[in-house]
């Protein structure tokens, strides 16, 4: 018997730890395994040949094993030494994220999760990983806003960036 799936992406950045939350609590609700993926590129960008991505088998060795430490990385950020309570497996695969996350899925009843990151000026620039899961998967895909305290952080980032001042009144509200 197939093991339903929850797939989700990590880069360890604050919003893919938000959606890995989520993905395991999804994968706890629905009785399924928790698929954590990390895709990486090769320096100078080659990629290389396969349904979408390649599954990472022809993968230089060094650029590999950075991925599998910054997924281990991510893991022991989002958990800790307390693990999701589901099956959980971890993949790293040479290629683009979204192209990743979709190859991973086997079927229709699998759940890709992801987060949608901040659509700042800058960050649009770069593909969606998850308008490339929506548009390509054959499972739903549950796309997880970034976390509201993540939009306070980034107003005091770009406060400190420009060198202005704290007004202490938005500290007591």
């Amino acid at each position: 018997m197939r093991h339903q799936r929850v797939v989700t992406g990590v880069s360890g950045s604050p919003g893919s730890l938000t959606a890995l939350h989520r993905a395991a609590a999804e994968a706890r609700l629905r009785n399924a395994e928790l698929w954590v993926v990390l895709a990486w590129q090769a320096p100078g960008g080659a990629q290389p040949l396969g349904r979408h991505c390649g599954g990472g088998t022809s993968s230089p060795a060094p650029g590999r094993a950075a991925a599998v430490e910054q997924l281990r990385g991510a893991l022991d950020t989002a958990f800790g030494t307390v693990r999701p309570g589901v099956t959980l497996a971890g993949l790293t695969v040479r290629g683009t994220p979204g192209a990743a996350l979709v190859d991973a899925t086997r079927d229709a009843d699998d759940l890709i999760v992801v987060g949608t990151g901040s659509r700042s000026l800058i960050r649009r620039l770069r593909p969606s990983v998850a308008r490339y899961c929506q548009t390509h998967a054959a499972c739903p895909v549950l796309a997880v806003p970034p976390s509201p305290l993540q939009a306070d952080l980034d107003a005091v980032h770009r406060r400190n960036l420009w060198r202005l001042p704290l007004d202490l009144r938005e500290l007591a509200t």
